[in-house]
């Protein structure tokens, strides 16, 4: 079951990583059209106001059509073939899905409560969704349909029918067997969708005035489960869910945020379910304390080694918001280290959030400079100069707080390694002809990067015979295996180019970082070229 949810995760974060960019750039358009920065140049009837309206609604698309990316990324994420055919099968279903919803409340909406005839957004539940008017389920309509495709698809794409049938196969099997898998559903939601939503508008309540306390839980949830891949189901209906408000944080941030630009009201006044949004803090300011402490704390003569490491991982973290690099580092060696900063990262989301920094904050210095600091500065000044203080005096608190257990502990990170921990394998004359055989299969292989490096992890993991299933998130490669006894030890994960390694019986996680997609296309090719060989 857990890897299961794993699996589940890491698939909801494939059309995640498309916000960032759309963030970023709808943050400028909105800086370049602000009149407080931009001065005459942000006249509406400019062409520098123009084009960069232009540029703006070009940034919504991603934020306008959430629930289609969810339906498109799932598959990609959990379909376990012809994954580009499960894409199209559930837009399909899903856009059938909102066809029968439509129906069905255009002809007995009444019977559900549900005044059909209101316009959409606001108050009234309903949306469009590719230009059909139905029930507004967000992601959480998405993800049910396309997860259900998923599993007929995976189940169905396969079957034989008979000849005179054979036009029925493969994908058109799947999306007719979708169709009328989805038609009671489709009742179901109209009946039962309205009740939730009343329910979802008192959470919104619930949650908003749960304060500095629900903050740190959120925050310490939301890092602490990272090393299962279960943190995208506390983030997500927060963020790009609703949770709190209508369409997440994320859109609702960036649709109101000119009218925050124009304001001197506190943001915690105006937004305070933005409290729930802070987590991209620890990424800004407390990584650069945890890698000062392991800088200090290497061994002299291995310090100029390891700073060059720590240099890009915490860049990447600053910059990108992508923290798990340095993350991984020490969580396998010293786990409490990774239970320390989790405390410590919603600690200092809770004590910001009651100095009154709200936002959306969640990912790394470029999308929050752009989409909160540079754009509210001029009526916010105090409250972001505020947050930088706190957010400094906690880098300090995580660097002394690191140091100060990484030498009590005595834990080995990087530089402090005993001079003699190296594994050392001794390969049989069949390992040596196997490796020279990946390694000549031929020229363009052999001078790719992704191949040597999935072959190095097929190998790590036992060889194709102990490869049950694979998939990917956003920095892992997730793989089933059949036994785990037959796993390398993690150093020979990471003499391969992997930050660590996560084992859960027979789920086994490979933290290759953003490159994964490549390195999992190649790993899947050798698992396909190693079944024709049996074959």
């Amino acid at each position: 079951m857990m890897q299961k949810f794993q699996r589940f995760g890491g698939a909801m974060f494939v059309p995640v990583l498309l916000f960032p960019f759309a963030g970023i750039l709808v943050g400028l358009t909105i800086l370049f059209k602000n009149g407080d920065i931009m001065g005459s140049l942000a006249d509406p009837d400019g062409a520098w106001y123009k084009f960069w309206t232009v540029i703006e609604e070009g940034g919504w698309t991603v934020f306008n059509q959430i629930p289609l990316l969810f339906v498109a990324g799932i598959p990609i994420g959990l379909a376990k073939k012809a994954h580009a055919r499960a894409v199209l099968a559930a837009l399909v279903t899903y856009l059938t899905f909102n066809y029968f919803v439509n129906a069905i409340l255009t002809i007995w909406g009444e019977n559900f409560g549900v005044d059909f005839s209101e316009e959409v957004g606001g108050v009234s539940g309903l949306t469009e969704i590719a230009g059909i008017k139905t029930l507004d389920t967000n992601i959480i309509g998405a993800i049910v349909i396309s997860s259900i495709v998923v599993l007929i698809h995976n189940h169905y794409f396969d079957k034989k029918l008979p000849d005179f049938l054979g036009i029925f196969q493969g994908t058109s099997f799947v999306v007719i067997v979708c169709f009328f898998a989805i038609l009671p559903l489709a009742l179901l939601t109209s009946w039962g969708w309205p009740i939730i939503q009343n329910g979802i508008a008192s959470l919104q309540g619930f949650l908003a005035s749960s304060d500095v306390l629900g903050v740190w839980l959120y925050t310490f949830l939301e890092r602490i489960l990272i090393p299962t891949g279960l943190h995208h189901f506390i983030y997500g209906p927060f963020i790009y869910g609703p949770a709190v408000v209508d369409g997440g944080i994320a859109k609702y941030w960036m649709e109101h945020l000119s009218e925050y630009a124009t304001s001197a009201h506190s943001l915690k006044e105006m937004f305070p379910e933005g409290g729930f949004a802070l987590h991209g803090m620890s990424k800004i300011f407390g990584i650069p304390g945890i890698a000062l402490a392991i800088y200090v704390t290497a061994k002299p003569e291995k310090k100029k080694i390891v700073s060059g490491m720590l240099i890009a991982a915490t860049l990447t973290s600053v910059v990108a918001g992508i923290t798990e690099p340095i993350e991984f580092t020490f969580l396998f060696v010293a786990p409490l280290l990774f239970a320390v900063h989790a405390f410590l990262a919603a600690s200092m989301a809770a004590v910001m959030y009651a100095f009154g920094a709200v936002g959306n904050m969640g990912g790394g210095l470029l999308e929050i400079a752009s989409s909160n600091w540079i754009p509210l500065f001029k009526y916010h000044t105090s409250t972001y100069i505020t947050q930088w203080i706190i957010g400094l005096a906690f880098t300090v608190i995580y660097f002394f707080m690191f140091r100060y257990l990484i030498v009590k502990l005595n834990v080995a990170t990087p530089g402090r390694e005993a001079d003699d921990q190296k594994e050392v394998k001794l390969y049989t004359k069949a390992d040596y002809k196997a490796k020279k055989q990946a390694e000549n299969k031929n020229s363009a292989n052999k001078e790719n990067a992704y191949f040597v490096q999935a072959s190095e992890f097929l190998e790590a993991l036992g060889g194709s015979s102990n490869i049950a299933d694979v998939t990917n998130c956003a920095t892992r490669l997730r793989v089933t295996v059949v036994d785990e006894s037959k796993i390398a030890p993690d150093s020979r994960f990471r003499s391969a180019g992997a930050h660590g390694i996560v084992k859960n019986g027979k789920a086994i996680q490979v933290i290759v970082g953003l490159s994964v997609p490549q390195v999992r296309e190649q790993f899947e090719n050798l698992l396909s070229d190693s079944s024709k060989k049996t074959i």
